[in-house]
């Protein structure tokens, strides 16, 4: 197996990268879906007349239904019913994403909580905490180029990998898997923008390519790639995407954040008890041109391996989890590993969701 090693993320480069732009990330073209919903839709809680909206800049690492719960905060009114006005956009990388914090330009990131820990390690004048663990998965798919009968990880053996870049979370976790298979001579290909991806594939780069959903499902259904299996599901219990702020930030803002916290687990609850064709009606505005039917699978397939934590908390054993990853990858060495994890997380607010007054 060929292993790219990145060295930790300076802030020099965290901060150059920044200019590097922001957009939602592309989904394959296709007919919008206009299902109806199964049961009239609840109306979008409004907050007090004489309370004006706080806006929080937010910035998402990439665009994914494997981030459905934020989105159905937004789309549902939940965060302006906190009193919430949040300005999303979309960084392609949680190295932007950190980057976007420490220039001030995001108030809120959604990223990898591996970002939290390179910040800390580079001794620099503004640390990032982890406030809120959305994801407890892997949120990516291996899909391959011919069709298969039954995968097994062997496969890839002398195959090519389209995968994400050096040192973030899928990468990371597809090659702590490969190690654990055994599997060698695996080239993963890892210089692939992000939102080129899927067109890299298309075009005949590549044996495997390793997604996010809605991608995954789209591919298949165009019938230019067959599953193979769940990254996440096979590695297990993983936590890969937070939400991340500065110190000073979750220091001054302690309300917002709070109520921030509130409005996600809101998104999450409503998530767990809705219908398919309402959770696609409520996701269709974030994918336009994704077919109904896709992100219905979308869904399924990550209610399915338990992407979304009941109590979105990280633990010491997932910070260890975590940090173990990291150093395996090469990407932290064992003497930079952070004993007290309070250094880098905090999670009294969603240890204080549905509390009164919270």
């Amino acid at each position: 197996m060929i292993l790219k090693k990145t060295a930790c993320l300076t802030l020099t480069a965290v901060l150059l990268t920044l200019a590097a732009g922001c957009g939602s990330a592309p989904v394959p073209a296709a007919s919008p879906a206009n299902g109806a919903s199964s049961t009239a839709p609840a109306p979008k809680p409004e907050p007090k007349k004489d309370e004006p909206l706080k806006t929080v800049k937010f910035s998402e690492v990439i665009r994914s239904i494997f981030y459905a719960p934020h989105y159905v905060a937004m789309q549902k009114g939940f965060f302006k019913e906190e009193g919430l006005n949040v300005d999303m956009n979309t960084a392609q990388g949680s190295d932007k994403g950190a980057a976007a914090l420490i220039a001030g330009v995001a108030d809120i990131s959604l990223v990898g909580p591996e970002t939290a820990i390179y910040i800390y390690n580079q001794k620099g004048d503004k640390t990032l905490k982890i406030f809120h663990q959305l994801t407890m998965k892997d949120g990516s798919f291996l899909l391959s180029r011919n069709k298969a009968d039954a995968f097994k990880w062997s496969d890839l053996e002398g195959k090519s990998v389209i995968g994400w870049r050096p040192g973030s979370a899928p990468q990371m976790v597809l090659n702590n898997k490969l190690l654990q298979e055994k599997v060698g001579k695996v080239d993963v290909v890892t210089n692939i923008a992000s939102t080129a991806m899927a067109g890299a594939f298309t075009s005949g780069k590549g044996d495997y390519i390793q997604v996010f959903e809605p991608i995954a499902s789209a591919l298949e259904k165009e019938g230019k790639a067959y599953y193979a299996t769940s990254v996440g599901q096979a590695f297990g219990a993983f936590p890969e995407t937070s939400y991340v702020a500065t110190s000073d930030y979750i220091k001054n803002n302690p309300e917002t954040v709070q109520k921030f916290v509130n409005a996600v687990a809101k998104g999450a609850k409503w998530l767990s008890n809705a219908s398919p064709d309402e959770i696609a009606e409520a996701l269709t505005p974030f994918f336009e041109g994704t077919p109904k039917d896709v992100i219905i699978q979308s869904i399924d397939r990550y209610k399915k391996q338990d992407t979304w934590p009941a109590v979105p908390e990280l633990t010491a054993d997932q910070f260890e989890t975590l940090q173990k990853v990291l150093i395996d990858n090469g990407v932290l060495k064992p003497e930079q590993k952070i004993a007290d994890m309070s250094t880098v997380v905090d999670m009294s607010f969603v240890k204080n969701i549905g509390k009164a007054g919270k």
